[in-house]
């Protein structure tokens, strides 16, 4: 289905104020959002218009209680200058999980990747040209009723704005096992990408670079012992000639990045598990040597290269200098996103207006 969006262009473009050799991640905002609104029962007033401020009712009940998720993506260009779309389907479903298990309506996913694509072809001009650089895209909902008494809203608002953005991290990243704060649990909303989640998570953080850690590494809450992912991304471990990601078992975010790893390595034939991973196993594989590396992967960070791991008084310095398996993702998902490598799997789609 075909969805008509009416369109307001900006009268004072921000473009050219804008250093694309000097993107601080999540800074910049292009010139244009999309908007919709959901209302008795119908999505209706969609249109792209100038980034400004949403005027609020201070009884606004996602403020209250929480109804809100969202997505991560990014777009590139190829050497022609096409803007290009990573796996959008994948989005699209993935908000809509999130949805369910926050009691708020669906976006029908035609109507999702039409406005993805119009957004992102409406601003390609913000698609920095630097490698490791992208657009950054931020499709939201929240609740709007003005009310207050906890129930699920009836009326929501879905909008996506762009920003374009440099690496998220520069440097490989220092991770602190967390044994007393917990993210989620099984049958909670772990799995679902949502704001609380990451509120959540502030504190723990906070502590963490207090230590010079640059992100917290979630152990479960029921044992304190199985790894579950970093604040804002999946994990990965290479021990010996095996590759470990933590599985989805219902308190782990279904990274789309983690899902395109696992893919991959299975593709080059390396022996790769989805299985419960513990602490402990991290570190006698540390101490006999076979723990090769570790890293992270999300929309965000892309590849992030673990440097070192500190669970109670053991730290895990890993070295950089060896060959890894990450620099090989890192490079091939880069790769397949600005189509200087073969996307032998299908997931790159050139945004259309």
């Amino acid at each position: 289905m075909k969805y008509q969006f009416k369109v307001t262009q900006t009268e004072n473009s921000s473009l050219s104020k804008v250093d694309f050799n000097n993107l601080p991640f999540g800074k910049t905002f292009s010139d244009h959002m999309f908007v919709a609104d959901y209302i008795d029962g119908h999505w209706t007033n969609m249109e792209i218009r100038p980034v400004a401020p949403i005027p609020t009712h201070p009884g606004n009940m996602a403020w209250h209680y929480g109804q809100e998720i969202f997505e991560g993506m990014k777009a590139t260009r190829d050497a022609e200058g096409t803007p290009l779309l990573y796996r959008p389907e994948k989005h699209a479903k993935r908000i809509n999980y999130s949805a369910r298990r926050m009691a708020m309506p669906e976006i029908p996913e035609d109507l999702f990747i039409q406005a993805v694509n119009t957004i992102v072809y409406m601003e390609k001009a913000w698609i920095p040209p630097q490698p490791g650089s992208a657009l950054y895209i931020r499709p939201f909902m929240y609740a709007t009723d003005e009310t207050i008494g906890v129930k699920a809203s009836d009326t929501y608002r879905f909008i996506i704005f762009v920003m374009p953005v440099g690496p998220y991290y520069s440097q490989p990243v220092k991770l602190l096992a967390q044994d007393i704060y917990v993210r989620a649990v099984v049958g909670g909303v772990g799995d679902a990408k949502t704001a609380g989640n990451y509120a959540a998570s502030l504190l723990p953080a906070t502590m963490a670079r207090k230590e010079g850690y640059d992100q917290v590494m979630w152990l479960d809450a029921i044992h304190k012992k199985y790894i579950q992912e970093i604040g804002t991304m999946n994990i990965f471990f290479v021990i010996g000639d095996e590759v470990v990601t933590p599985n989805l078992d219902g308190a782990i975010l279904d990274g789309i990045t983690r899902d395109s790893v696992i893919t991959m390595l299975k593709d080059w034939g390396v022996r790769v598990s989805e299985r419960p991973i513990t602490i402990d196993e991290v570190v006698e594989a540390f101490k006999a040597g076979i723990l090769v590396e570790a890293f992270g992967t999300g929309t965000a960070a892309v590849i992030a290269p673990v440097a070192k791991i500190k669970y109670k008084d053991t730290v895990m310095e890993l070295d950089q200098n060896i060959d890894k398996i990450s620099t090989k993702v890192y490079n091939t998902v880069n790769g397949i996103r600005n189509r200087t490598i073969e996307d032998k799997f299908g997931w790159i789609i050139p945004a259309r207006p």
